[in-house]
């Protein structure tokens, strides 16, 4: 029987909670956006963490740790928590700051693509590219119109957490999630 990494548990917890929220955002989109401001403080803290434990876990092994993992998950931290103390400041988050977060995350993902590749696979290393470049093209656009952000943030949002929801279920399942 091979053993799970705390890494592949954390991460299937998180791809989880963000299927879960994704699927939330589609289903009631009226109060969607009124839980939406608690929802995305709290996947922002666990998310950040996870970036931070990812570039922990990658130093040890690799003996460097990419930069950008360490940086976005202290930003992801940071937006999480400014989300949960000021609620009000939704709406200013959610047209600036959750596209930051989009594009940071996203590019501390594609920071490791390589060791995904190595250890994952071909298959997940695809998948893992795909869907940060969908991230990132959806960071930039919602960076560059306020407006669009939040009209269409439920649509776009539920979406994007669903299938990173899924590349976090799949990660956790490939050979990344194993204890060596």
């Amino acid at each position: 029987m091979r053993m799970r990494s705390g890494y592949g548990w954390l991460e299937l917890i998180v791809g989880i909670l963000l299927i879960v929220l994704g699927i939330w955002v589609f289903a009631d989109p009226e109060n969607a956006l009124n839980g939406l401001f608690f929802a995305y403080g709290i996947t922002a803290v666990i998310m950040g963490v996870s970036d931070i434990i990812l570039y922990v876990q990658v130093e040890r092994y690799t003996g460097f740790g990419p930069i950008i993992s360490l940086i976005s998950g202290t930003l992801s931290v940071m937006s999480g928590i400014m989300l949960l103390v000021y609620p009000k400041a939704g709406v200013i988050v959610l047209t600036l700051l959750l596209p930051i977060w989009f594009i940071a995350h996203c590019i501390s993902r594609l920071a490791h693509l390589p060791s995904i590749r190595f250890i994952a696979g071909n298959r997940m290393y695809v998948f893992t590219l795909v869907i940060n470049i969908i991230g990132l093209a959806l960071g930039f656009l919602m960076l560059l119109s306020p407006p669009f952000t939040l009209s269409t943030i439920r649509h776009f949002a539920g979406l994007y957490l669903v299938l990173v929801g899924i590349d976090g279920v799949v990660m956790a399942a490939s050979r990344m999630g194993m204890r060596r």
